[in-house]
């Protein structure tokens, strides 16, 4: 009986230890960029059929002024520059964040590009009609007036953004039952862009499969995305991350579902 005692207190033990190794890897691990190669093998999440990052390639090789909102510490925005022939005459960003703003201006000015440092709700720093096209990826906020002022005629708004409800059940997991979300609907996206003045030309919208393979790459992103759980701590949060680590041993993952939608508008007279 005592063997069979110490075999049990020894694999709570490993248990244990585990999880809080996880925790720690989680927690530790820098969040400053928008660079998500630290999931590789931790977590997965499906990307959308319409491929953002094609689009806006093809958008920025045509355009002569761009202006990229909330850019993150503006890696793929470096990316898809750094692959053109010919880069537009004109290329700005902005971002809110200062430990991205400087990631971004390391990266982003060496290519040309003026980095603003702008908060997601304020006017934008540039005069009337300064670009044809304006890009945005998962913005916290659009800002539809400010966009239509600074976009040129017959230029282009195109933005892959996060839809309502994306990730509730890893926010419900770690939160409980919640309302639904009002603030990231996609007909309320087409009535703002609407009423600032741009006429919506595209809509895609679709749900996609996200996979954690252990809590560590849990922990990461919700320090990472920290909209998912606004109050997101390890302390605060320890039992409801122990039981899902251990659903996660027990299943090989968690699932959860990201919304995107894929909006592009241009301004018309």
């Amino acid at each position: 009986m005592c063997a069979a005692i110490v075999t049990c207190n020894d694999g709570r033990m490993e248990t244990e230890s585990r999880f809080d190794r996880l925790l720690d890897e989680g927690n530790t691990e820098p969040v400053e960029g928008w660079d998500f190669s630290w999931f590789n093998g931790r977590a997965t999440e499906a990307r959308p059929s319409w491929k953002y990052f094609e689009g806006l390639s093809e958008r920025i090789s045509a355009a002569n002024a761009v202006l990229d909102v909330q850019t993150g510490g503006g890696e793929r925005y470096a990316e898809i520059l750094r692959n053109l022939f010919v880069r537009p005459r004109h290329l700005a960003a902005t971002e809110s964040w200062p430990p991205n703003i400087e990631i971004a201006r390391r990266g982003l000015e060496p290519l040309g590009v003026s980095v603003r440092e702008v908060s997601d709700t304020e006017s934008f720093p540039f005069e009337d009609e300064s670009f044809d096209l304006i890009c945005s990826r998962h913005p916290t906020f659009t800002h539809w007036p400010e966009i239509a002022r600074v976009l040129q005629l017959d230029g282009t708004y195109y933005s892959q953004q996060i839809g309502a409800g994306t990730n509730f059940e890893l926010t419900e997991f770690m939160m409980g039952p919640q309302p639904a979300s009002e603030t990231q609907r996609v007909d309320r996206a087409i009535s703002s862009a609407t009423s600032a003045g741009l006429q919506v030309i595209g809509v895609q919208e679709e749900s996609l499969p996200v996979a954690f393979f252990d809590i560590a790459a849990v922990v990461y992103f919700l320090r990472k995305v920290i909209w998912t759980v606004p109050d997101f701590s390890t302390d605060k949060y320890r039992e409801r991350l122990k039981q899902l680590h251990a659903q996660i041993e027990e299943d090989g993952s968690f699932i959860s579902h990201s919304r995107r939608y894929l909006i592009e508008a241009k301004k018309r007279q």
